[in-house]
């Protein structure tokens, strides 16, 4: 290992660069996240890709832009078919 590095050319952020996915910050109701969670469990898909598709889902049904009392129908939706 050196004693010195020269960072002159370095770069800052991530190492891998992500295309068409955006980073956020989003809180869910805790009952949501744990049905999300099971489900993944059942299909071994994660937890955060099948949110992704049930709102992509809802989102390409309507055509527009999802809403917060869209989100919540969606969730109430997975939420009623783990019953």
């Amino acid at each position: 290992m050196k004693k010195e590095y020269d960072f002159s050319k370095a770069k800052r952020g991530a190492v891998l660069p992500t295309t068409g996915k955006t980073r956020i910050t989003l809180y869910l109701d805790n009952e949501v996240l744990e049905h999300f969670r099971a489900l993944s469990e059942k299909t071994g898909r994660g937890y955060q890709t099948l949110i992704n598709e049930a709102l992509s889902t809802t989102a390409g049904r309507t055509g527009q832009m999802l809403t917060p009392e869209a989100v919540r129908h969606i969730v109430r939706e997975e939420l009623a078919l783990l019953g």
